[in-house]
C-alpha cells in the first residue's frame, strides 16, 4: 500500500530558482510541477489554488498546453478568429494587423506565460523614447516622437488579445492588467468641442453649399460622414415620407430608415436640386477621382473656419 496524500498539492522553493513553485497531481493521479514566476508566498498559494480549480473543472488539460503557446501563434489565431468581421469592424481589423506587427519583433517568440508586466512596461517605454516611422523616397526614416496615444493603442489591442486568452483557459491571468501606462493618457487626448447653434450659423454663412448641407444634415440626424451620408444616392432619400435609408454603416444597427427632422429635409432637397444629372447625393468634385462621390472634406471644412 502507498503512503496516502496528505494534500492536493503545496508550495515549495527550489535552489536553483528566485520564485516559488507548486506541485499538484492532475486527473490521470500524475505528478505536475510549475514555475509560479512570483516571489510572494500568498501570491504562489493563490496560484496554486487556480491550479487545482482548472483541474477540478477540466480545463488544466488546456490551460498546460497554453505554456507552449507563443504569442505569435496567439496573435495569428485572434486576427483570423477575433478580429475580422462580425466580430469586429474591418477598421478594427486594420489596426488590429497593425499594432501586432509592431508588437511581433519584441514577443513572438515568447510563451503567453513567459509574458511579465515588467516586460510589456519596458515595451512600452522604448516605444514612447522611438521616432516615428515616415515613408520616404529614400526608405523609412524616424521623425519625431510618437504620440502616447499610438503606443497606447498598441497596449490596448495586447490586453484584449490577452483577455481572450484569458477566457480561453490558454493563460491563468493577463500581465497587463498589472501594468500601468507611464504617461497619463487624459492630458494627451484632446478634448471635443460641442458646437453652439451660434458657431453652426457662422459655420454655414461661411461654407460653400454642399459643406453647409453635410453641417445640417449631421448635427440633425447624426449620421456618419464618410460611411453612411457621402456615398448616399438620391434614390435613398424619401423627400415625401422624410425617411433616409442607410445601406451600409459600421454596425448592422445602423442599416435600415431613419426618419429626417424638417432641417434635414430641407438640406436633403436643396443638394439634391444642386447636383442635377448625378445620382449620388454629395458628387465627386473632381474628374479623375477614385470614386464617383466624395471622399474627404478636410482641406473644405479647414478652409471654411
Amino acid at each position: 500500500m502507498a503512503r496516502p496524500r496528505k494534500a492536493s498539492g503545496s508550495v515549495f522553493a527550489r535552489k536553483d530558482s528566485a520564485f516559488w513553485w507548486v506541485m499538484y497531481w492532475n486527473r490521470d493521479g500524475q505528478r505536475v510541477q510549475e514555475s509560479t514566476a512570483t516571489t510572494d508566498r500568498q501570491e504562489a498559494e493563490r496560484f496554486l489554488r487556480k491550479r487545482l480549480d482548472a483541474r477540478d473543472d477540466g480545463s488544466l488539460s488546456s490551460l498546460l498546453a497554453g505554456k507552449n503557446l507563443t504569442f505569435g501563434e496567439w496573435a495569428d489565431w485572434y486576427l483570423e478568429m477575433r478580429s475580422k468581421p462580425p466580430f469586429r469592424s474591418q477598421k478594427t481589423h486594420l489596426m488590429n494587423i497593425n499594432a501586432i506587427k509592431l508588437l511581433r519583433p519584441t514577443f513572438g517568440g515568447t510563451h503567453l506565460s513567459d509574458i511579465t508586466p515588467e516586460a510589456i512596461e519596458g515595451y512600452l517605454k522604448d516605444r514612447l523614447k522611438s521616432g516615428k516611422r515616415v515613408r520616404t523616397g529614400f526608405g523609412i526614416k524616424f521623425r519625431g516622437k510618437l504620440k502616447p496615444m499610438t503606443v497606447h493603442q498598441e497596449f490596448r489591442v495586447m490586453r484584449r488579445m490577452l483577455n481572450v486568452a484569458v477566457k480561453q483557459k490558454r493563460l491563468a491571468s493577463n500581465p497587463c492588467s498589472a501594468v500601468e501606462f507611464p504617461i497619463p493618457i487624459n492630458h494627451t487626448i484632446r478634448k471635443p468641442h460641442y458646437m453652439t447653434s451660434t458657431e453652426q450659423q457662422k459655420i454655414e454663412f461661411c461654407a460653400p453649399s454642399h459643406l453647409r448641407n453635410v453641417v445640417v444634415i449631421i448635427s440633425e440626424m447624426g449620421l456618419r460622414p464618410y460611411k453612411e451620408l457621402m456615398p448616399m444616392k438620391k434614390s435613398d432619400v424619401d423627400l415625401e415620407n422624410s425617411i433616409v435609408y442607410i445601406p451600409d454603416s459600421k454596425t448592422p444597427s445602423g442599416i435600415g430608415d431613419m426618419p429626417m427632422t424638417l432641417l434635414a429635409q430641407e438640406a436633403f432637397k436643396a443638394q439634391i436640386a444642386a447636383t442635377p444629372g448625378s445620382r449620388y447625393l454629395f458628387p465627386s468634385l473632381k474628374r479623375r477621382s477614385s470614386k464617383p462621390f466624395i471622399t474627404t472634406l478636410k482641406k473644405t471644412w479647414a478652409a471654411t473656419l
